[in-house]
């Protein structure tokens, strides 16, 4: 049975492939462990689907899944999550800027109970630009989902394959997979590993995609904690915004009836009604979820097994 199934998502890393197996090799063998090498090549323009084949005549441990164009990360991991067979699977990037050293230290503290383990780069090798980004973007990951971790986007991470199993990710979903295990509930924490410079190609990493993944954390996040009971979601808001323009339009009222005239309150008045009718619909809106979850329960249980 394979002990450790190692994923590595890559696009043009021709150059770094030869090393990063070399070091992987030096750092499973001490593990002394059945393993396997899952490299996904998300539509490389280079040669590193021949230099992986090359590779593979040497170690039997590896394979290689290769898509036809640049599907993106999340859509990488996903597969290769889904391919492994290990009981533990340690995801990390190809570019060598990943220690594959820190693994032992990984799995250690993988083995204290946790569920997954997050790498910490508290010492970035990076530029000054890339750093204050990631502090930002990392502060922000934070606040939004409430998990406490240093380093959301680290490549290098552990984790146990029921927790892969349970993991929807896609648009740039692979920069939250510790938040997406946290509210599932799963023990998550972080560790310092090394981080290098990269020494062949370009960074794939643009300030704008980290961003635009917020969007795509936001909606796992609603995913997560409303899925169950939209009707909590959509009533909070729209009661409340029920009860905002029912108060402005008591006001209007108000004021028609101890001043005999609306002079001035007529756009209050729209106003309040708009919210009114907006509450409405989002009420509504959350009583047909929640006859639809409800149906979709029924059904899964109803269903023969």
């Amino acid at each position: 049975m394979i002990a450790y199934s190692i994923v590595i998502p890559l696009k043009d890393e021709a150059q770094s492939l030869p090393t990063l197996h070399n070091e992987l090799a030096k750092a499973l063998k001490k593990l002394n462990k059945p393993y396997e090498i899952i490299f996904i090549d998300d539509g490389s323009e280079d040669n590193s689907s021949k230099i992986i084949a090359e590779l593979q005549k040497t170690n039997n441990n590896i394979k290689l899944i290769t898509f036809r164009a640049n599907f993106g990360k999340s859509l990488a991991l996903s597969t290769g999550f889904g391919e492994a067979t290990g009981e533990v699977i340690i995801a990390m990037d190809a570019d060598l800027q990943d220690d594959p050293m820190d693994i032992p230290k990984l799995i250690a503290k993988l083995e204290e109970g946790y569920d997954l383990v997050n790498g910490w780069r508290k010492k970035r090798a990076d530029t000054l630009s890339k750093k204050i980004s990631s502090i930002l973007f990392n502060k922000g990951s934070a606040f939004l989902s409430g998990v406490e971790l240093h380093d959301f986007n680290c490549g290098l991470k552990i984790l146990r394959k029921e927790v892969a199993d349970e993991l929807s990710i896609y648009g740039e979903l692979h920069r939250f997979i510790p938040i997406l295990a946290a509210k599932k509930k799963y023990k998550v924490t972080e560790i310092q590993v090394n981080n290098r410079l990269r020494k062949y190609g370009k960074s794939k990493f643009g300030f704008g995609r980290s961003w635009r993944g917020i969007l795509d954390l936001l909606t796992a996040i609603f995913i997560s904690d409303f899925a169950a009971k939209p009707a909590h979601f959509f009533g909070v808001i729209g009661l409340s915004l029920f009860s905002a323009g029912f108060l402005m339009d008591a006001y209007v009222t108000y004021v028609k009836l101890t001043t005999g005239t609306t002079q001035g309150k007529i756009p209050l008045l729209i106003a309040g009604v708009f919210f009114m009718l907006l509450g409405v619909q989002l009420l509504s809106t959350g009583l047909i979820a929640e006859m639809v979850t409800y149906y979709l329960a029924q059904k899964k249980k109803d269903r023969p097994t």
